[in-house]
């Protein structure tokens, strides 16, 4: 076991956190499957039915995690960090109402947006062409506000009577995806676009409902819109690019690879 108290390794402890960080993203992937259980039956129906050896594994698995980030937790000098927010409960019909008002939200700021939207420019579409379909990047629309910002949507009232209590700020975010138009409320950089671009591509893989059926899920599930899955993934993706734009990747097939293993 390395000590970096002793090692005094600025290296090592870079590398600790991000092995933490991958360990992160990895329960996350778990979490996203449990909550599509939970989602989908209730515990009784788990108890009684579930298959026994896998119960008991994924039971002590999620018991061995818990004892052993709860003793980190016990130690850290910032115990604030580590208080447990209560999960907002809500029934599948307010869940399914949620899913649809986001979903409605979405479709109508993207008809507002459109008319007044620009389309992609030369040399960002040969920016991006690499990581993105050129039907994507052809059908894409930009909106930059200047001064202007977007207002919380009027539901936002509603959802914090239920529990939901760190949902975005929507006027002070720098960019927001409407499907295939790209709304910017800050500089419009390449770093920021495309990270617009991977939502585009979230909405156009999965569905504009399933898209906002998983924002809703992950926002009960995390209590934070940074930690949403759908977020994360376009953070990870979007890091990737600034650190090195000559390493190409296909972010379509990135989203399909987190779709089908359930981890959005």
């Amino acid at each position: 076991m390395v000590s970096l108290d002793d090692a005094g390794d600025r290296a090592a402890m870079m590398k600790m956190n991000a092995e933490l960080r991958q360990a992160q993203l990895e329960m996350l992937s778990a979490q996203c499957a449990t909550d599509r259980l939970r989602l989908r039956y209730s515990i009784e129906e788990i108890a009684r039915n579930g298959q026994r050896d896998i119960l008991r594994k994924a039971w002590a698995s999620a018991s061995a995690l818990f004892e052993y980030y709860n003793a980190i937790a016990k130690q850290s000098p910032d115990q604030e960090a580590f208080e447990r927010p209560s999960p907002a409960l809500l029934s599948e019909a307010q869940v399914k109402s949620a899913t649809e008002r986001l979903a409605r939200y979405l479709h109508e700021q993207r008809e507002y947006f459109r008319p007044v939207a620009r389309p992609l420019e030369r040399n960002e579409r040969q920016t991006f062409e690499p990581f993105f379909s050129s039907a994507l990047l052809a059908e894409v629309r930009i909106v930059a506000l200047g001064p202007q910002r977007i207002s919380n949507p009027p539901f936002y009232l509603e959802a914090r009577s239920m529990g939901f209590s760190n949902l975005p700020d929507i006027p002070h975010m720098s960019s927001l995806t409407f499907e295939d138009v790209l709304v910017f409320q800050r500089e419009l950089t390449n770093r920021g676009l495309f990270h617009a671009l991977v939502h585009a591509v979230q909405v156009e893989v999965l569905g504009l409902e399933r898209y906002a059926e998983l924002i809703v899920s992950g926002l009960m599930r995390t209590r934070s819109y940074a930690r949403v899955p759908l977020e994360a993934h376009a953070f990870r993706m979007e890091s990737s690019f600034a650190d090195n734009e000559r390493s190409v990747f296909s972010v379509a097939e990135k989203v399909r690879l987190w779709a089908n293993q359930g981890r959005y």
